[in-house]
């Protein structure tokens, strides 16, 4: 049996060994304790104020390179297609027309087997809008790129009340006044509280 004085000078060692290794894990991720270091922490040779005070967003040339902006390839869009459960997706380019798009959302609806089935499939008897609520169709024509929003609703072209249908480009004004032209008593009523 080890006496009390060593035992007690064993446990002192432990501790200090144990003290010690721990001052070197501490000491840095590197290996290198601080005490032995003369001049600090040593850095890596890096180059600290490489991008200070410029905007990479505006900045066309760098070092000799010349940067671009990101030229935009393709838009995701979603139609949503009249009393159907979801949108249909669609990859454009940003010079596509309205156009286009009713056309790549009617073949894609159709190509996904999705319910219920369109009564047609010729591109001219659907019109695009906003959304459900919108009561104004987009103008064929008019650049995909220029509207905005990424999120539309499709819906085939209501017939009137002479049974003609409605063009693109009727607005929903125009469409009243013919209602109203109607000798209807309640609408005329209606136009007297306005």
């Amino acid at each position: 049996m080890p006496s009390p004085k060593s035992h007690r000078r064993g446990v002192q060692q432990e501790e200090k060994n144990r003290n010690r290794r721990l001052s070197e894990k501490a000491s840095s991720f590197h290996g290198w304790s601080p005490s032995a270091m003369d001049g600090g922490i040593p850095r890596p040779k890096t180059v600290p104020d490489l991008l200070s005070g410029k905007d990479l967003i505006g900045m066309t040339s760098w070092n000799g390179i010349d940067f671009k902006p990101p030229k935009l390839t393709k838009l995701l869009l979603n139609v949503t297609i009249d009393r159907s459960l979801g949108p249909v997706q669609v990859l454009l380019s940003p010079e596509s027309t309205v156009g286009d798009l009713i056309s790549a959302a009617i073949k894609q609806y159709a190509k996904e087997g999705r319910r219920p089935i369109l009564p047609t499939a010729d591109p001219c008897a659907f019109d695009l809008h906003y959304s459900q609520f919108s009561l104004e169709s987009l103008d064929r024509e008019e650049k995909v790129m220029n509207l905005g929003s990424r999120n539309f609703f499709l819906c085939a072209k209501r017939s009137g009340i002479d049974g003609t249908e409605t063009t693109s480009s009727s607005s929903c004004s125009k469409q009243a006044e013919k209602v109203s032209k109607i000798n209807i008593p309640w609408l005329k009523f209606m136009d007297f509280l306005f």
